[in-house]
């Protein structure tokens, strides 16, 4: 019998082409078990090298060694890699560059979105998934639940009509013969419709932008606006009512323990300001709240320069107490210090 000749022999690894080695170090981390993402790989260097590997049979050690030293030494002196193309570009460089400039480059490139649209599609909220399967087509549907993880399937059947499961559960008896590219392109259209959310100018809501505007307003200011929208949209001024946090809020949404954390934050002299400004403003009630949840001595300290101070000026009151809140914010911000929680300033008042 003619003896097996192996691909190469000890010290002749020089002689291998790269598709030899890429084939050899793959067939040798699967054998060691390593997992490897060649499904990252673009479909004609995941043929070429499965065509590879098809055609070699073995190896001596001394050439396995060689390659193995080879490409642990190419390794060693890789000093930073690129990602593939525009899409992996993009990847690399999310939430550093603009949206707009991102869409248009994606668009212009003919480039994936989304990476993996299936991977999307299936850590996606339920919540996110019903309205998409009631717009689509039963067919789409199907292949969406054929695609789902069983229990997570179950659960979206669960959030559909009666009628619409049922049909969508029968047509997923007649997916078996939907192609490979064509749940490809399903799950990059789902993926596209799932994070089809329309780009903004502002970061923040309408609400939120409005609140924050009248928290830096003078009183007067503030509560003339309110009025405004109060006869224009209701809703709409509860809403901006609930996102304003000025110096009377400070009862109702901090807590009484982060009082002394607060009060180190701002000047003893501003603080004695806001303060004395709050009852002569008719804000006893929050300036009691801070005074009750202070050290004692500090309390009582401060309650002396009070007296002495006497009645103080709207305007300077005003940027005490906003000085006051701004400490307030800017703890919050920092997760230093929480709000008091809807539910729990409720409690508060019952």
């Amino acid at each position: 019998m003619k003896a097996i000749t192996p691909l190469a022999r000890s010290g002749a690894a020089a002689r291998l082409t790269r598709a030899q080695k890429a084939a050899i170090i793959v067939r040798f981390l699967i054998n060691e078990g390593a997992e490897i993402a060649l499904t990252d790989l673009p479909d004609g260097l995941q043929a070429r090298l499965t065509t590879q590997m098809g055609s070699m049979r073995y190896v001596d050690r001394g050439t396995l060694a060689d390659v193995v030293a080879e490409f642990a030494q190419e390794l060693e002196g890789m000093g930073l890699t690129f990602p593939r193309g525009v899409a992996g570009a993009l990847s690399a460089l999310g939430g550093r560059i603009s949206p707009q400039t991102a869409a248009r480059l994606r668009k212009e490139a003919g480039v994936r979105q989304y990476g993996d649209p299936w991977h999307q599609i299936k850590e996606a909220d339920l919540s996110a998934l019903v309205p998409i399967v009631e717009r689509e087509s039963i067919e789409v549907a199907a292949v969406l639940l054929s695609k789902l993880d069983v229990s997570r399937a179950a659960d979206l059947l669960g959030k559909l009509r009666g009628d619409l499961a049922r049909r969508i559960t029968y047509a997923v008896s007649q997916t078996g013969s939907v192609s490979p590219e064509a749940v490809d392109r399903i799950g990059l259209a789902l993926a596209a419709e799932l994070h089809d959310i329309p780009e903004t100018a502002f970061a923040q809501g309408a609400v939120e932008r409005v609140g924050a505007i009248l928290n830096f307003s003078p009183a007067a200011t503030r509560d003339d606006v309110l009025t405004g929208l109060d006869e224009t949209d209701q809703e709409f001024a509860a809403l901006v009512r609930r996102a304003i946090f000025t110096f009377v809020h400070i009862p109702d949404r901090v807590k009484p323990t982060d009082i002394p954390r607060i009060t180190r934050e701002v000047d003893q002299a501003i603080l004695v300001t806001a303060l004395a400004g709050a009852v002569t403003s008719g804000l006893t009630p929050a300036s009691d709240f801070i005074l009750s949840n202070m050290g004692k001595r500090m309390a009582e300290a401060i309650r002396e320069e009070m007296q002495e101070r006497g009645r103080v000026r709207l305007r300077d009151a005003e940027e005490a107490m906003t000085a006051v809140v701004n400490a307030v914010r800017s703890l919050e911000a920092a997760g230093e210090i929480t709000y008091v929680a809807a539910d729990e300033e409720e409690q508060s008042h019952d």
